[in-house]
């Protein structure tokens, strides 16, 4: 089954393609047909990462997560010297 990226991946060497050849064909020269034609592939990038961008169906596997914390660490309470700072 193709999902939207799928189709995103075909789109942009089609779209490529089709949009330097229409302007290359209707008179506009390869140097600017081209890199409009890149514009339009970027839009596409652009659209399929932030517009429409990529969601993970994954549950969130930090969430059910349980973290042991350590104990808080601070002076030493038992009348030993603490070390000296360099």
């Amino acid at each position: 089954m193709t999902s939207y990226y799928d189709h995103i991946l075909g789109l942009i060497p089609v779209a490529f393609a089709a949009v330097a050849a229409t302007l290359y064909f209707t008179g506009l020269q390869s140097a600017l047909a081209i890199p409009v034609a890149g514009g339009v592939a970027v839009v596409l990038v652009g659209h399929a990462l932030f517009v429409n961008g990529p969601v993970d169906d994954a549950p969130n596997a930090t969430a059910s997560t349980q973290y042991q914390h350590a104990a808080p660490v601070g002076p030493v309470e038992d009348g030993s010297p603490a070390p000296a700072a360099d």
